[in-house]
């Protein structure tokens, strides 16, 4: 009789874990986080204005810079750039199909970082070694980001801090459970 209880508390217990860990319905959506779909919307358009960045950075002629005396290095963060731009567009676009992937979250968000802070280098290049014009317009069009960077990182943040409110709550359980099965067996009179 006494492990048939533990039976049943076991399995009520791991019911008990499982259910949190499923995904919440989409209507039952956590406040502070935005819903999948209001989220692809903001990762569909990062996709589509890294993939307007390309004619950009493919217009732009390292071999000129070097032969007027630019350094190496700018061949390299043009090509880096057009690399992390290419990978931000597919990256946008593939998390936007299921944005919950926190990794994948963080690692769209630290490509869109490095990729920033590139094209200050290639703006510089431009600027100095090719048209005035052409390094006005990649950074009017790498300014266009600023909007749905800032709303990604805050989306970011709140998928963290509901999955560790989540963990907290997966942890809290299991040690309640683990108490339960651990506890002496009341002694019989």
């Amino acid at each position: 009789m006494h492990r048939a209880m533990r039976g049943l508390i076991l399995v009520a217990c791991a019911s008990g874990l499982y259910a949190p860990a499923q995904q919440a319905p989409r209507s039952q959506q956590p406040a502070g986080l935005e819903t999948d779909w209001d989220i692809a919307v903001v990762l569909n358009a990062m996709s589509v204005q890294a993939a307007r960045l390309l004619p950009l950075l493919d217009h732009a002629d390292s071999n000129g810079w070097i032969a007027k005396g630019a350094p190496d290095a700018y061949a390299g963060q043009l090509r880096g750039s057009k690399e992390q731009a290419r990978a931000l567009a597919e990256g946008a676009k593939a998390l936007a199909q299921n944005p919950e992937r926190l990794s994948a979250g963080l690692e769209l968000f630290f490509r869109l970082h490095g990729l920033e802070r590139m094209l200050g280098s290639v703006e510089e290049a431009l600027r100095k070694y090719q048209s005035p014009a052409d390094a006005e317009a990649l950074i009017a069009l790498a300014a266009e980001s600023d909007a749905n960077r800032d709303r990604f990182q805050q989306y970011l943040v709140n998928l963290a801090a509901e999955r560790e409110k989540e963990y907290t709550v997966m942890d809290q359980e299991a040690q309640r459970c683990r108490g339960i099965l651990t506890a002496p067996a009341p002694r019989k009179k």
